[in-house]
């Protein structure tokens, strides 16, 4: 089963440490086995969360993330956004953000690195949503009893996670506006990026994630309808299971960019070389992927029942790191630990959980 679900990332791990040392020598196998380390530390609780949306999916949108998905990952979010980055920020043409790319690596760094803020928001925001409507959800395992309760009866409130985040948001701008007066007017356009960004990435959270809410509970309400004796047309459940299965699909490959953007910005400590870049990060994105659909065909969240929750703290982590990131920086080292910690002492909540009920 291990062999099985990890093969193809150990057949990409080969293709990416061979393709490096060709590239660039020996030197770059080691630099693309680093990008690749850090890409699986900073990213394991991106797999957690995937492996309970995906579990839902069947087995061909499941092999489609495997496959689509995964080019979109490794060339899309890793290779290709770097550039977009570069040439939306500093208005180049794409394709001589590529040639700044593989001829002048340092101004390309210092573009990428100047793009952060709005990078940051957008992603910190996206998450910041997927963390509050965990938090503030009324389930019936809860992991810090003490914490979650209290929280879940606030959540009762409509839209109170939207306002959460718009305030955050409004904090986190202003807190750069301070920046930019103290420091003149280069940071003062930046401020305003921050907020546009930051909604932006709201309003992607809820324009995806809304639309495979609904297509799913029309889903389940055609399910419902046919247990019922109805006379639901079965080529109609169908389209509405395509829809469902699309924009889950969908908000999988949003929720992977916005995991993406603090290894893509933390690679720029390892190398400014793309090409190492795109070659490190996707084997440890492949490695990523794989451990998702492990998780889903082990049925490892079913039998942690605290993992789920300590991922999605791990969310709540990641998205205030990407966000005081904007102003303060912020090691990558402390960002993996910080998920890791949390993902294992939720294992290890889980693990203890497991041997009282069966006791």
């Amino acid at each position: 089963m291990l062999w099985k679900t990890f093969r193809w990332a150990f057949a990409v791990t080969a293709v990416g440490l061979v393709g490096g040392v060709l590239y660039d020598g020996w030197a770059a196998l080691g630099i693309v086995a680093i990008l690749a380390v850090l890409e699986v530390s900073l990213s394991f609780d991106n797999a957690v969360i995937n492996a309970g949306i995906l579990k839902k999916l069947n087995a061909f949108w499941q092999r489609i993330f495997l496959t689509v998905g995964i080019l979109i990952a490794v060339f899309g979010m890793r290779l290709l956004f770097p550039v977009v980055i570069v040439s939306v920020s500093a208005r180049l043409a794409p394709q001589e953000a590529v040639h700044l790319a593989l001829t002048d690596k340092d101004r390309y760094q210092e573009l990428v690195t100047d793009a952060h803020p709005s990078i940051a928001a957008f992603g910190g925001m996206f998450l910041l949503m997927i963390f509050l409507d965990f938090i503030l959800e009324d389930r019936e395992t809860k992991w810090l009893g003490r914490v979650e309760r209290p929280l879940a009866r606030l959540g009762r409130i409509d839209m109170l996670s939207v306002c959460v985040a718009l305030v955050v948001l409004l904090v986190t701008s202003m807190t750069f506006a301070t920046q930019a007066h103290q420091h003149g007017g280069h940071h003062a356009d930046k401020a305003q990026t921050v907020l546009v960004s930051g909604v932006a990435g709201l309003v992607t959270y809820l324009v995806v994630h809304g639309l495979s809410g609904f297509f799913e509970s029309r889903l389940a309400g055609e399910e419902s309808h046919d247990e019922g004796g109805g006379a639901a047309d079965g080529r109609s459940g169908l389209a509405l299971a395509g829809r469902a299965a699309f924009f889950t699909f969908l908000y999988l490959e949003v929720l992977d960019a916005s995991f993406s953007f603090d290894g893509v910005i933390g690679a720029f400590a390892v190398t400014n070389d793309i090409v190492l870049m795109a070659l490190g990060l996707g084997i440890g994105a492949m490695y990523v992927r794989s451990l998702t659909v492990y998780l889903v065909r082990q049925g490892t969240l079913d039998d942690y029942v605290y993992l789920e929750h300590g991922a999605h703290y791990a969310i709540g982590a990641l998205a205030a790191v990407l966000l005081v990131s904007i102003r303060y920086e912020v090691n990558d080292i402390v960002t993996g630990l910080i998920g890791v910690t949390l993902i294992g002492a939720a294992f290890w909540s889980s693990v203890r959980f497991n041997r009282a009920t069966a006791g």
